[in-house]
């Protein structure tokens, strides 16, 4: 007897893999549309070094997005692993999303002067567009941060990305105030493939919590140092300890690659390790719902971006 399958919902599932130029808003768009943090967020740009799948749940639709790192001009091992990721990301994906800030390419088309970081993130952008050609994919397009203009500005920059032949879709967005995300999330939504969930629909990423919790600790340094730093330390979940009274201790390494470094780190009289410690522990203990004891320390390390060990916890390809 064949089985009565009239009251099965139809479920869908599916990755979107989210490309683009280092500080679009990848990672502002992904924690938007999953609905809380999965991924740090700073006005630095190269914030995110590896995939963080962020899960987003839409009516009957499960979308798997993967927050890839920015796609820009190599110059180190580290970045050549970077973008190697994100490409990977865009090959294997169910359907790719290109994220633009949409500030310098509208400038542009005003007549406006840009900025040195506008004409970098437009370079960016460009390469994008090449390496979907090269790859022969077609991807949605996302203009994002338009909540700085009125649509007839943005028109142009629309019919512009129009010509270029290789997305499905544009929609204007704000990742920052969410103007336009639903309409996204949705389109998104109708490429995924019918099939049962990939996750449990209450989780919200796929990342082991020792990775999170070092990501944590590496945002506050981001927005505590100075520019140049972030990009040169890591930061390595030690240990990871529960403890009989529900509490969890984590120690963690801060892994800076010069001796000056460590100095900056620690701050006068200890005080700057001191802060970031206090605000990566209270971000910890809301995320964990539970009281986080966590200890750091800073460690030099001048060749740490050059170790094998250093990549492969975050599935990056030492050997891009």
């Amino acid at each position: 007897m064949t089985p009565d399958t009239s009251d099965q919902k139809t479920t869908r599932a599916g990755f979107v893999a989210v490309i683009g130029a280092p500080n679009a808003g990848k990672s502002t768009l992904v924690n938007r549309m999953v609905g809380t943090k999965v991924a740090i967020v700073t006005q630095k740009v190269q914030t995110t070094r590896f995939p963080v799948r962020g899960i987003a749940m839409l009516d009957d639709t499960q979308i798997v997005l993967l927050d890839t790192p920015g796609i820009f001009k190599t110059k180190r091992r580290l970045d050549r692993a970077m973008v190697r990721a994100a490409l990977s990301g865009a090959e294997d994906a169910d359907a790719i999303l290109h994220l633009v800030d949409a500030t310098g390419w509208v400038n542009k088309a005003m007549g406006k002067s840009l900025t040195a970081s506008q004409k970098r993130s437009m370079e960016d952008d460009e390469r994008v567009m090449r390496d979907l050609r090269e790859l022969g994919k077609k991807a949605v397009l996302a203009l994002n941060k338009i909540d700085e203009f009125d649509h007839a500005e943005v028109l142009p920059v629309i019919q512009k990305m129009v010509a270029e032949d290789i997305y499905t879709e544009i929609y204007p967005i704000s990742a920052a105030n969410g103007d336009g995300v639903d309409r996204l999330a949705a389109y998104l939504g109708s490429l995924m493939p019918e099939g049962p969930y990939l996750y449990d629909p209450e989780q919200t990423a796929d990342l082991p919590m020792r990775i999170l919790a070092s990501e944590v600790t590496r945002e506050k340094l981001m927005l505590r140092l100075h520019e140049e730093l972030p990009y040169q330390l890591m930061v390595e979940t030690e240990s990871w300890e529960e403890r009989k009274d529900g509490s969890v201790k984590i120690q963690q390494a801060i892994v800076v690659g010069r001796d000056n470094h460590k100095g900056m780190v620690l701050g006068k009289g200890g005080q700057t390790i001191k802060e970031i410690g206090r605000l990566a522990r209270e971000e910890l203990t809301e995320m964990l719902d539970r009281k986080v004891h966590l200890f750091l320390f800073v460690k030099v390390d001048e060749a740490w971006s050059e170790k094998r060990d250093s990549y492969e916890p975050f599935g990056l390809d030492f050997d891009a």
